[in-house]
């Protein structure tokens, strides 16, 4: 049986009228007084649609529901849909795996790198004299300790293992290193940023760095309470989360640094340090400090933007760390200490007389386009048409790594700490003295009259009340 539907004729009221899209110009003003009038002209007034008319169109259905080849067909659909719901389950757990394991893919090296482990890093300058002193050089802890200016003892329960004061001229130390460096690096041409602590686990990803590893290096917050956010362990990660998804504006800049943009960013970095086996005490590997880190976007028009930038960053590197005083040597870094971003990276060791051996105190990296690829970062060239830049970062001050080569190359016979030139305006003094006596006495908790149970430490009113 054939399937009718008449449409029924136009409202009475409305004469026959043509639809606005043959009126180019005049459009609805040319078909009806108003939009009303015009709609009433297509819409078949509900007078018309009689109940035969419905009955008429779906009496075949009902016979036509019982035909075997619909009803298998039926089935056949229902099953069709049951398996594309677990292939759509299978789908987005291949997915996950997929982007895991495309996660962990490394940036190619430059040809020059040494291949191999940390072994395999070859020195490629050594500059300065270590320091020679005529007694037995104390480590920066009992240097800090016997100075008041660290404090790291009796912290477990105030804020836990591989934490730290800073007092008096200590934290002098640390504000005079920051200025010292910002003042060096803006006048070059970085532009000063601050960026946030807490950053989305896509952007450490974008960077390069691995946030399912276990134990994991990065502090996460509760995802009960926060979805998706952790604390950056550097201020590249939050820089290059401010480019994330931008087009970057290069042609202003000086001509030194042409076709680039640089940021410097003072920032509170946090890292989990998961192998808490090594320099357990210290300020060498801690879970919060304070550094300043150099970023550079760059084009990528032949791959030698990026490259020089990296020269440029070791240079600036080189030149505060001599203005410093400090005695300290530059090491081309073999591929496995590369990290997954890294193209190339040079690392400079100060040389440290309390531990007897250089110790880490900056890096500085190449990372080509590995990160702006996957955070999208791109920059226009003459004819507008977009590219990925490069990007390249290096740490300009560490301020703990920086303070332990401080205190232990500068100090004196008495146990007083010589201040570097360069920080003695931001310092205030030129010598680090031994006070006259501690501004802390330790009691013990859970002393009479000092609180409730658990409380450890009480409001000191002045030095006076600690003798």
């Amino acid at each position: 049986m054939a399937l009718h539907y008449s449409v029924p004729p136009p409202h009475p009221s409305i004469s026959p009228i043509l639809p606005p899209t043959d009126h180019p110009r005049q459009g609805h003003a040319a078909c009806g007084e108003t939009p009303g009038n015009v709609a009433l002209g297509w819409i078949p007034p509900a007078p018309y649609c009689w109940g035969g008319d419905v009955a008429t169109t779906w009496s075949p259905w009902p016979p036509f529901l019982q035909v075997p080849e619909y009803t298998a067909l039926r089935e056949r659909g229902r099953a069709v849909r049951l398996q594309l719901r677990e292939l759509l389950v299978e789908e987005a757990a291949l997915d996950e795996r997929f982007y895991l394991h495309a996660l962990q893919l490394p940036n190619s090296t430059h040809p020059a790198a040494p291949v191999g482990d940390e072994s395999q890093a070859r020195v490629l300058e050594v500059v300065g004299e270590k320091p020679a002193f005529d007694f037995q050089p104390k480590g920066h802890l009992e240097l800090g300790e016997e100075l008041d200016i660290i404090r790291q003892r009796r912290l477990s329960h105030i804020s836990g293992h591989r934490s730290y004061y800073l007092c008096g001229a200590g934290a002098l130390l640390q504000h005079a290193l920051v200025h010292f460096v910002l003042a060096k690096l803006v006048p070059k041409g970085f532009l000063p940023l601050t960026v946030p602590d807490l950053l989305r686990g896509a952007v450490f990803e974008g960077c390069g760095m691995q946030l399912n590893t276990t134990p994991s290096p990065v502090y996460c917050i509760d995802p009960a309470r926060f979805e998706d956010l952790c604390l950056a362990g550097t201020s590249e990660v939050g820089i290059a989360g401010y480019f994330m998804d931008h087009a970057v504006r290069l042609q202003d800049m000086p001509i030194r640094y042409s076709n680039s943009r640089l940021i410097v960013c003072s920032s509170t970095c946090y890292r989990a340090e998961t192998d808490t086996g090594r320099e357990p005490w210290g300020l060498y590997r801690v879970h919060q400090f304070t550094k300043v880190e150099m970023f550079g976007v760059t084009a990528a028009e032949s791959g030698a933007e990026s490259e020089m930038m990296l020269d440029e960053f070791l240079m600036l590197q080189k030149e505060i760390f001599s203005e410093l005083g400090l005695h300290y040597r530059v090491l081309d870094m073999p591929t496995q200490e590369l990290g997954l971003p890294a193209y190339r990276k040079f690392d400079i060791e100060a040389w440290m007389p309390g531990r007897g051996k250089y110790g880490e105190i900056s890096s500085t990296s190449n990372c080509t386009d590995y990160q702006s690829r996957r955070l999208n970062i791109m920059y226009s060239d003459g004819a507008g048409k977009l590219h990925h830049t490069h990007t390249v970062n290096g740490t300009a001050c560490a301020v703990p790594r920086l303070l332990i080569a401080l205190l232990e190359c500068n100090q004196q016979a008495d146990g007083s700490v010589r201040v570097p030139p360069a920080l003695q305006p931001f310092v205030g003094q030129d010598v680090i003295k031994r006070p006259p006596a501690p501004l802390l006495r330790y009691i013990g908790p859970n002393q009479p009259g000092g609180g409730p149970k658990g409380v450890t430490c009480s409001l000191l009113n002045s030095r006076e009340t600690l003798k």
